[in-house]
């Protein structure tokens, strides 16, 4: 099966269990991009054993907002390990209050500078968040033709308020199958072996 033409930014990217590969099994990756020349993507549900805490006190910015303090920093994918990426909810400021920002739809965005880091470490900063080191990437046609190959099923939030609620205030532990049950089965459907007529 071909697929062409198909743009999947601001949808959920859900790994198949015979997708196997240690950076991306059991993983959901929100697509901030998605274009004829290829794809990224945050994974929101791989937190890493560091808080922003220690990742503040990395980058040299004291953490005056304790209540985020001992969040833990997602591992977004394997590109750009030594870089932030920040997704956040849109609001009307947004596009001018930050150094570097995208729209990823209507209701996200994805913001880049370091600008960003220091207003959540003084507490001003987006009150929802997902602060991750890396992204996911994907070469012209290659996001095709893995999901022509069964590595990945992909859902859109029905709402702003269901996408909302998936990103940044759900357990990462549970955003899985959370995202499953909006393409309308149990999860416990998706079994690890290929079907075979």
């Amino acid at each position: 099966m071909l697929i062409e033409n198909v743009n999947l930014t601001g949808h959920f990217l859900i790994a198949m269990p015979n997708l196997t590969d240690p950076y991306f099994a059991r993983s959901v990756a929100f697509i901030c991009s998605h274009t004829q020349e290829g794809a990224m993507g945050i994974v929101i549900n791989r937190p890493t054993d560091m808080t922003y805490e220690s990742l503040y006190e990395k980058i040299n910015i004291p953490l005056e907002n304790s209540t985020v303090a001992h969040k833990h920093v997602l591992y977004g994918g394997p590109v750009q390990l030594d870089r932030g990426f920040v997704l956040h909810p849109a609001n009307e400021l947004t596009e001018s209050e930050w150094d570097s920002s995208m729209s990823v739809c209507n209701q996200v965005m994805l913001t880049t500078s370091r600008d960003i880091l220091q207003a959540v470490a003084q507490g001003t900063g987006p009150e929802h968040l997902l602060l991750s080191l890396g992204y996911a990437g994907w070469s012209q046609g290659q996001l095709e033709d893995e999901m022509a190959q069964n590595a990945w099923l992909s859902v859109k939030a029905p709402s702003t308020a269901t996408l909302n609620k998936i990103l940044f205030a759900t357990p990462h532990e549970e955003q899985l199958n959370i995202a499953i049950s909006l393409l309308g089965f149990d999860p416990m459907m998706l079994s690890d072996e290929a079907g075979h007529a």
